[in-house]
């Protein structure tokens, strides 16, 4: 099959990279850096059984890949972009192919299926669980092995077509494991209340994780959920997905700290945690710890800050204090 992988981070590099090794035609949409080093040295991909270097077709915007592959045979173009960069990159994307053209978003969040479903007609979900990283231009990693991590699929909003199962194969025959869902939106609002704890990682450090606040965050969005009548379906821990060391190194933080860590001057939160803000204002219920995890992020993704420096203590008294009850109404003199 003939793929556009766009946005070429940490799952969108490392996916390129198997489907090429597995004999598919790939193209690579990223950042200058990391493109200009893929051309010079080829994508380096490290993982717990060492290095390989993968060399294949990689350019900085759809425009420059119009002239490259002819958009016919495009079988489907996989969207990794944050979500704050989805409705541009789609925006792009439309400008050159056909709106029947298959959008395969492998994303965290909610939000880009509805975003893609608005300028495409074939728009799948991919529920992602690959712990992967991307620190530095031309160099990936991947620390699940043998297996690289699970990537599963379903036609938006819901449905399993022909289409589906045939991406499912072609991922598994990549290196990943891939299952169909009918209802794929349910497992991503599963997968998305996991993902709060990605706030929380980001600003106070990997050892934050699965604590306090994250379990905050998580009841808050379940109590949301349900009031909003969303079914969130939690997809199984995969034993495929085996987490290893890289060159004897554990992998540093998810998502959200890799993108402080390479000071991009944005983080997905608004997507994650403001998704259950943004809910919670739709239904009457109150978010605070998702609230206070959205803005804290934000500001420190603007100015710059380094990934887990701030206090879980301070962080939490915040929290607490936001979730305490006002003044009641003042007695009638």
């Amino acid at each position: 099959m003939r793929f556009v992988v766009l946005g070429a981070g940490a799952i969108g590099s490392v996916l390129g990279a198997r489907l090429a090794r597995a004999g598919h035609d790939v193209h690579l949409v990223g950042r200058r850096a990391h493109v200009d080093a893929i051309h010079a040295h080829g994508l380096r991909v490290r993982t717990p059984d060492g290095e390989d270097v993968v060399r294949l077709d990689a350019v900085t915007t759809i425009a420059d890949l119009a002239a490259r592959p002819i958009w016919s045979e495009v079988d489907a173009v996989v969207l990794c972009v944050k979500s704050q960069d989805t409705a541009g990159a789609l925006r792009e994307l439309a400008r050159h192919a056909e709106p029947e053209l298959p959008v395969l978003c492998a994303q965290n969040g909610v939000a880009n299926e509805d975003t893609a479903l608005r300028m495409f007609a074939n728009v799948y979900g991919v529920l992602v669980a690959c712990p992967t990283a991307y620190l530095e231009p031309g160099v990936v990693h991947a620390y699940s092995a043998p297996v690289t991590g699970v990537l599963d699929i379903g036609r938006y909003p819901h449905g399993r077509d022909a289409f589906a199962a045939q991406v499912s194969r072609v991922l598994s025959g990549a290196g990943y494991g891939s299952e169909v869902y009918a209802d794929i939106t349910a497992y991503k609002y599963g997968k998305l209340v996991t993902n709060l704890g990605n706030a929380v990682e980001a600003l106070c450090g990997p050892n934050a994780r699965g604590g306090n606040l994250d379990r905050l965050a998580m009841d808050e969005a379940r109590t949301v959920l349900f009031s909003a009548g969303i079914h969130a379906e939690f997809a199984p821990v995969s034993p495929l997905v085996q987490v290893r060391p890289v060159g004897g190194e554990r992998r540093p933080g998810g998502s959200s700290w890799q993108s402080l860590y390479r000071r991009t001057g944005g983080i997905e939160t608004d997507y994650l945690n403001g998704e259950i803000v943004r809910l919670g204002r739709l239904h009457g219920v109150p978010t605070p710890v998702n609230a206070a995890l959205q803005r804290a992020a934000d500001r420190l993704a603007v100015s710059g800050g380094e990934p887990g420096s701030v206090s879980e203590l301070e962080l939490l008294r915040a929290v607490v204090d936001a979730r305490a009850p006002g003044p009641g109404p003042r007695a009638a003199d």
